[in-house]
């Protein structure tokens, strides 16, 4: 859709505003055990950067050159440990050597016993030089871990051990390497799209729009298969940035579990995150997940993974044999790796669901029933009961002059009960935005503070008509140009407002759809608007060329009466009948969001 140059994008699903926390400045302490980056995602497997030092053995004391280089990289970690026991804490200390790059930190109880970046400037090569202890063990390694860009790093990349004199080399292997592959899991390419075959029967799927192919390129596709204690999952959609479904407790962002498949620089990472409240989502550095395959081409993304039903070891991962809601939300991602707020509001089921109960085919809304609801009422109100209400009591006064309903002149009685309705109706629509909301919302551009303008005059309007003069009073006329203007500067921001509420991602109506049916309906409301004005012009101008005889006049002026209250009435069922083709055109669309 097409965003109004006033309108800006809401969330719900998952609200994707701001970077993941990282640690540009190098500020690392809180990985100085796991050394693992607080940037989400999964360590390469591959390393690109190599540790080398001027000597393999030292005493206590010594000082020992440690060099880092390769491709050029933006943050770096370095440690010694003890190379027989590389779980334990860091060894020794660290004297530097460009200040302007690298910086010391203390992990643990040992001062300045590790060494990162002080910016994200790229670098091809670091070197700092280690003082070995007092208390050394018998052989050291140096680990590091290096971060190309925010999402692209490798974990405790093994250097050299360097030992002390008449040592031997250690014999038993270093898991250094096989530690950083812990945190990752094995990654492969799809072959071919996913498949809609077996939903309903087979495995749980959400797709979006409903009964969509997996293979087109404009379907979101969700499914869930069980297999014993776990279940297999695909996601796919058109986006080139994210694609992320969560489970959630209620229809609002936070305490949700949430996945996620971002493309970087054409790779699919698969993540899981927390959401907590409408902030970023909080990556995870570890994941839960396994079997993960992917595939990125003609901008549709496919991810597919494995998760045990039950994860007791994190906390964070709710049971899959509980209902939730679930949400299905898609954006946009930087060349790093970093997700931005979704573009559009979030799919969201309109119930509870087990995801590993009985087998389901199922749609969802991407606009929540209250937005509905108000965008529905909204169109009845200002688009059909107005604006019959108005044509009526501009044209059809001598129609319906000396016809009476509950006593009073038709035309007045009817003018009176759709301006009502359109009060009444209004005022409704009005508050379900704030129950949804739960107060006023900061991200809607313009539309709020116009919605709240078209409400004041709506209220304005009868509570002026209320007081109206008598039809021969001096300010009768004075009356009638307030009431006027006032009823017609309040269908034009109603009209204006519309256009920007249609465009905002809580309603998410089909593209291009939404403006076309409103510019049609103005066209529609003018034209008749026009016609009839024209017709009363003619009417009068037939009168006027009469011959001066009063009995041909009276007789005349009748027939001429008669032949345009006919034709003024045949107008109005005209117009009656397209109001209601736009209406049902808009309610339609509305339900299928």
């Amino acid at each position: 859709m097409e965003l109004s140059g006033l309108a800006v994008a809401v969330w719900m699903f998952v609200c994707f505003c701001a970077p993941v926390g990282g640690y540009p400045n190098g500020k690392v302490r809180a990985a100085c055990t796991s050394m693992i980056p607080c940037h989400g995602g999964s360590p390469q497997l591959s390393p690109e950067h190599t540790i080398t030092v001027n000597g393999t053995e030292f005493k206590p004391g010594d000082n020992i050159e440690v060099s880092l280089s390769g491709p050029d990289f933006e943050g770096f970690f370095i440690q010694a440990r003890d190379a027989e026991h590389l779980d334990g804490p860091a060894v020794g200390s660290f004297m530097l050597v460009d200040r302007r790059l690298s910086q010391l930190l203390t992990c643990g109880r040992t001062k300045n016993s590790a060494v990162s970046q002080t910016s994200k400037t790229k670098k091809k090569h670091m070197k700092v030089y280690w003082t070995a202890p007092g208390d050394a063990p018998k052989h050291v390694q140096f680990l590091a871990t290096v971060v190309k860009k925010y999402r692209t790093f490798w974990v405790k990349i093994p250097g050299p051990i360097v030992s002390q004199p008449d040592v031997l080399s250690p014999t038993t292997p270093l898991h250094a390497t096989s530690e950083a592959v812990s945190t990752s899991y094995p990654v492969s390419h799809l072959s071919k799209p996913f498949s809609a075959s077996g939903c309903g029967i087979m495995k749980f799927c959400i797709r979006n729009p409903s009964n969509c192919d997996p293979e087109s390129a404009s379907c979101f596709f969700l499914s869930f298969q069980k297999e014993e204690s776990s279940v297999f999952i695909e996601m796919s959609g058109p986006s080139e940035g994210y694609l992320a479904f969560a489970l959630s407790h209620d229809q609002w962002m936070g305490g949700d579990d949430a996945y996620l498949c971002i493309n970087e620089d054409h790779r699919v990472h698969v993540s899981t995150a927390h959401l907590t409240g409408r902030s970023h989502p909080l990556l995870d550095s570890e994941n839960a997940l396994e079997d993960v395959s992917w595939r990125l081409v003609d901008g549709v993304l496919q991810c597919s993974f494995r998760r045990s039903i039950h994860l007791p070891a994190y906390k964070e991962r709710f049971n899959l044999d509980a209902s939730y809601y679930i949400f299905l939300a898609d954006g946009e991602s930087s060349e790093g790796g970093l997700i931005y707020k979704h573009r559009r509001q979030p799919l969201i089921t309109d119930r509870l669901y087990n995801v590993t109960g009985p087998p389901r085919d199922i749609g969802g809304s991407r606009s929540p029933r209250l937005i509905k609801a108000h965008g529905a009422l909204m169109f009845v109100a200002w688009i059909t009961t107005v604006s019959i209400g108005v044509i009526v009591a501009r044209f059809f006064k001598p129609v319906w002059a000396h016809s009476f309903l509950f006593g009073k002149e038709m035309w007045f009685q009817v003018h009176r009960m759709l301006m009502l309705t359109t009060v009444l109706l209004t005022s409704i629509s009005f508050v379900l935005p704030f129950i949804y909301r739960g107060g006023w919302s900061q991200q809607a551009g313009f539309h709020p503070y116009l919605g709240c303008a078209v409400m004041a005059l709506t209220i304005f309007q009868p509570l002026m008509a209320g007081f109206r003069p008598s039809r021969h009073a001096p300010r009768r006329q004075l009356f009638n140009w307030f009431h006027w203007s006032t009823g017609t500067t309040a269908r034009i921001l109603a009209v204006v407002t519309m256009f920007l509420g249609m465009d905002l991602p809580a309603l998410d109506l089909p593209d291009t759809w939404d403006t076309y049916t409103m510019i049609g309906f103005v066209a529609w409301h003018v034209g008749i608007d026009v016609l009839l004005e024209i017709h009363s012009y003619c009417l009068i101008r037939k009168v006027e060329v009469i011959e001066d005889d009063r009995v041909q006049i009276l007789q005349s002026l009748t027939s001429a009466e008669a032949e345009g209250h006919l034709f003024k009435q045949v107008v109005l069922i005209i117009y009656v009948c397209g109001n209601i083709v736009f209406l049902v055109a808009f309610l339609i669309a509305v339900n299928k969001i």
